[in-house]
């Protein structure tokens, strides 16, 4: 399995390419409704129906082009095609839209679960792209750890009490935006924590 690093732009593509598409998706069929053997689904549902197999080929290809995909990656594609099967099956926009609660959810326990160990796992998975002190990496698993928090609150109070418009504005830019919102926030840890690249290794 081949282990070269794609291009910066074909990465971003592969990684927020389907998430995209669902938004184009359905600004363009969430006014139309679909007949198949006697049900009828609505644009979302369709669009849901669609963005399954998309997410999952944008992963596959990452795979074969890197040789590695993270945990991270596997359990959201683990979760959207649960979440996402639920909601065809019954013809029912919920459980799609609870699937991000889920994914935060989740992700906020495995690092809280860590952080009582005393261990980041964090830093597990992210060391080789950043380098961090042990003090940096516990601080920043905690933050982060805390924001999942407040994304899975924040996912279950908009699909709940606004507009499925407005749910996935907020799934497709809100979510990204505020996750590079919080990194770039980190930005003084970084510098006070960081190991220099020419740093020698224990």
């Amino acid at each position: 399995m081949s282990t070269k690093q794609p291009s910066p732009g074909l990465k971003m593509a592969l990684e927020y390419g389907p998430i995209i598409l669902f938004f184009v998706g359905y600004v363009f069929l969430k006014d139309r409704v679909f007949t198949v053997g006697g049900t009828e689904y609505t644009g979302f549902i369709a669009m849901t129906a669609l963005f399954i197999p998309l997410l999952a080929l944008s992963t596959l290809a990452l795979w074969r082009l890197t040789g590695h995909i993270s945990k991270m990656q596997i359990v959201t594609l683990v979760l959207v095609v649960g979440f996402g099967g639920l909601s065809i099956w019954f013809n029912d926009e919920r459980f799609f839209k609870m699937k991000p609660t889920m994914i935060y959810l989740l992700f906020a326990g495995i690092l809280g679960f860590g952080l009582m160990r005393g261990q980041s796992y964090l830093e597990s998975v992210m060391d080789a792209a950043l380098p961090l002190q042990r003090e940096g990496w516990m601080i920043l698993t905690k933050r982060l750890a805390l924001f999942f928090l407040f994304l899975a609150v924040a996912n279950e109070a908009i699909w709940r009490t606004m507009s499925t418009d407005a749910w996935v504005n907020f799934k497709t830019f809100g979510l990204t935006l505020g996750t590079f919102g919080f990194f770039m926030s980190q930005a003084k840890l970084f510098a006070k924590f960081g190991i220099p690249e020419d740093a020698p290794k224990d």
